[in-house]
């Protein structure tokens, strides 16, 4: 089934996107069943808290809808996107659990935020004022949450400015203040100062929270943590954790990888993405010879050099030719011949001849005994495994497998 995966598409007749053809075999295989059992994974952990499933940009290049479906299918309570248009395609393909929006969405975009029947995070005046008049001339009391910015610096309201935000709140007929939360920059750190950064955030929000109660102000909701923050830090799990890269079968760090195998019980994440082609041409080339633009690396031996359709403008960034990537083809790790192009990538293959057209190629993801995961391109890039999932390209077809196997005949778009 995979490979008739294609950069070619068309709206089907649900308005999903469909792969299809057989031009370019390149694809993205997106394992449902693998944010399902993750989901059910951390919901576990967590509990009495609630597990909000992130599925912002595109669910972290897996596809939005179909994560947002398997991550509810395991027990994720609701969603979270941050834009606007996100939140409005999972409504479109028949979403119906609650959706916070993480960011005060422009004023352009309040309508359609509460048409779609948007959860607004709140952190301004303005941002208060823009929903209140929208949510009243729908004739509606629309929940909210507003974020307190205890130490990201990026959005949110500083801790002196919250309780009298959450009261402008309160004082709008049209709105109910249903949440009240913050965000963990520094909770997968491997340091000393970086859990006392989390720790001094948690007691800052914490003090936020008490300061209303002696108002008689209680949220119905507290929210702190991400997948680092969840696993790492149970303080600071309060009613509610956002979980993002742990949705997709990753941990953050090594403190949050002990944290986690510490707490589970034996359990584990299953990644849910794998990157693959098929090779498309193969040539024996002598040994000194430099494929690929810039003639960078001379073959050690006379080699069989395999070309695979897939290149930076997918999501295979050239800087991961320098420190000497790898890809899987027969079970087999095998080197980059040449740097890597927008559209294709040269293997080496050494004497192997029997590497042939239409091999399966492994770009992320495991092959016989073998497996390349997004920390393994991670650690060759300098980045995070967040940066190589969000990275695939949308030229790159999502195809749905459950497992190891693919989804039926016709492919499923994620």
């Amino acid at each position: 089934m995979a490979e008739g995966a294609t950069g070619l598409t068309a709206p089907a007749a649900d308005g999903v996107t469909m792969a299809q053809g057989r031009s370019r075999p390149a694809w993205a295989e997106i394992d449902l069943d693998a944010v399902t059992h993750n989901a059910a994974v951390l919901s576990l952990l967590v509990r009495p808290a609630r597990l909000c499933a992130v599925v912002k940009a595109h669910g972290y290049g897996h596809g939005g809808p179909a994560v947002a479906k398997a991550a509810l299918a395991g027990g994720a309570a609701q969603l979270a996107v941050a834009l606007v248009d996100e939140g409005v395609e999972l409504r479109q393909h028949g979403v119906e659990a609650p959706i916070l929006l993480l960011s005060e969405c422009s004023a352009d975009a309040v309508d359609t935020a509460l048409a779609y029947d948007l959860t607004p995070t709140l952190y301004t005046s303005e941002g208060i004022e823009q929903v209140a008049r929208a949510a009243a001339a729908l004739c509606r009391r629309t929940a909210v949450h507003v974020k307190v910015d205890t130490g990201m610096h990026r959005v949110g309201a500083p801790p002196a400015e919250a309780p009298a935000l959450v009261q402008a709140v309160l004082a709008q007929p049209s709105l109910r203040l249903e949440g009240l939360w913050t965000h963990l920059p520094v909770a997968d750190g491997e340091g000393e100062d970086d859990r006392a950064f989390t720790l001094g955030q948690l007691d800052l929000f914490d003090r936020v929270v008490a300061g209303l109660a002696q108002g008689g102000i209680a949220p119905e909701m507290l929210h702190a943590a991400n997948t680092a923050g969840a696993v790492a830090f149970p303080s600071s799990r309060y009613d509610m954790v956002r979980c993002g890269l742990g949705l997709y079968g990753y941990l953050p760090g090594a403190a949050v990888s002990a944290a986690f195998d510490a707490q589970a019980g034996g359990a584990t994440l299953r990644p849910a993405m794998s990157l693959k082609a098929r090779v498309v041409a193969v040539r024996t080339l002598d040994a000194g010879v430099r494929p690929s633009y810039g003639r960078l690396r001379p073959l050690p031996g006379r080699s069989v050099v395999a070309t695979v359709p897939i290149g930076y403008a997918d999501g295979v960034p050239r800087s991961l030719f320098a420190p000497g990537y790898e890809v899987l083809i027969g079970g087999v790790r095998r080197p980059l011949a040449g740097m890597i192009t927008m559209d294709q990538v040269v293997v080496d293959c050494g004497e192997d001849t029997s590497v042939r057209p239409g091999d399966e190629v492994v770009l992320l993801g495991r092959q016989g005994d073998e497996v390349i995961t997004a920390d393994d391109w991670a650690a060759l890039l300098g980045t995070i495994s967040y940066e190589v999932l969000c990275g695939v390209g949308p030229r790159v077809p999502r195809i749905v497998v459950h497992g190891s196997e693919p989804d039926g005949p016709a492919a499923r778009p994620a």
